[in-house]
C-alpha cells in the first residue's frame, strides 16, 4: 500500500515537472529566466502606472463622446489587469521553474493561460471596436450619436468580457481553445483592417473632391469653417 502511494506520488510529480517543461528551462538557461522575471516586473509596474494615469485622465476629459471614452476606459482596464495579473502570475512560474516548486507552476502555468486568453480576446475584441466606432462616426454624421449609444457600448463591453472568460475556461482543451483564439485573432485583424481601410479611402475620395471643386479662396474658407465646427462641437461634449 506504501509502495503504491510513492508510486502514485511520483507519477504526480513528474507529470507536473512535464507540464512545466523543467527538461527545456533548467538547462542552461536559468539566467535568462532571471532576466525575463526582472524584465517582467519593471513592465508590470509600468503598465500599472501608465493605464492608471491612461484612466484619470480619462475621467477629467470631458470632450470624448462617452460611448468612445467607454471604450478606451474598457481597453485601459485590460492593459492594466495585464501588467497586475498576468505579469506576476508569469514571473511566479518562471521562479517556480527555476525553484523546482512544481505545485505552485502547474497552478501559475494554467492561471497565466486562463488570464491571459481572456484578457488578450478582451483588449482585440475592444481595439476592433474602436475601429468601428471610429467608422461609425465618420460615416453617420448627425445620426451617429442616435445610432452609438451609452448603453449599447456598455452592453457590448459586457458580452466581450462574457464571451472572452467563456472562452478561456476550454484552456485546458488545446484543440478548442487554440481555434476559439484563432477565430477570435482572425475575425478581430479582418474587421480592424477593413474599418480602417474604408476610413482611409473615405477620407481620401473627399480630399479628392475638395481639391477638383474648391477655389484657394473657398478652401482657406472651407478650413476655417471646419476648425469652426470642431470648436461647437468640442463646446457641445463638454
Amino acid at each position: 500500500m506504501a509502495q503504491a502511494n510513492f508510486t502514485e506520488d511520483e507519477d504526480q510529480k513528474t507529470f507536473k515537472k512535464i507540464d512545466c517543461l523543467a527538461e527545456f528551462y533548467t538547462r542552461g538557461i536559468n539566467g535568462e529566466l532571471i532576466f525575463l522575471s526582472s524584465v517582467n516586473i519593471i513592465l508590470s509596474i509600468a503598465a500599472f502606472l501608465g493605464n492608471t494615469l491612461i484612466l484619470v485622465a480619462l475621467n477629467k476629459e470631458s470632450s470624448l463622446h462617452l460611448p468612445s471614452k467607454l471604450l478606451y476606459r474598457n481597453l485601459a482596464i485590460t492593459d492594466l489587469c495585464v501588467g497586475i495579473v498576468v505579469g506576476p502570475l508569469a514571473v511566479i512560474y518562471w521562479i517556480s521553474v527555476l525553484t523546482e516548486r512544481w505545485d505552485i507552476c502547474f497552478y501559475a502555468d494554467s492561471a497565466v493561460g486562463f488570464a491571459g486568453y481572456a484578457l488578450c480576446s478582451v483588449s482585440l475584441f475592444t481595439l476592433t471596436a474602436i475601429s468601428v466606432d471610429r467608422l461609425l462616426a465618420l460615416l453617420l454624421g448627425l445620426r451617429y450619436r442616435q445610432v452609438v449609444t451609452y448603453k449599447k457600448t456598455c452592453i457590448t463591453a459586457i458580452f466581450f468580457w462574457i464571451l472572452s472568460i467563456g472562452g478561456s475556461a476550454f484552456f485546458f482543451f488545446p484543440v478548442i481553445i487554440s481555434s476559439f483564439q484563432y477565430l477570435v485573432t482572425a475575425t478581430c485583424l479582418i474587421t480592424t483592417i477593413l474599418s480602417y481601410t474604408k476610413i482611409f479611402f473615405f477620407l481620401r475620395h473627399n480630399q479628392i473632391n475638395v481639391h477638383k471643386h474648391v477655389t484657394p479662396g473657398q478652401l482657406n474658407q472651407s478650413l476655417n469653417m471646419v476648425r469652426y465646427r470642431k470648436a461647437v462641437n468640442s463646446a457641445l461634449w463638454v
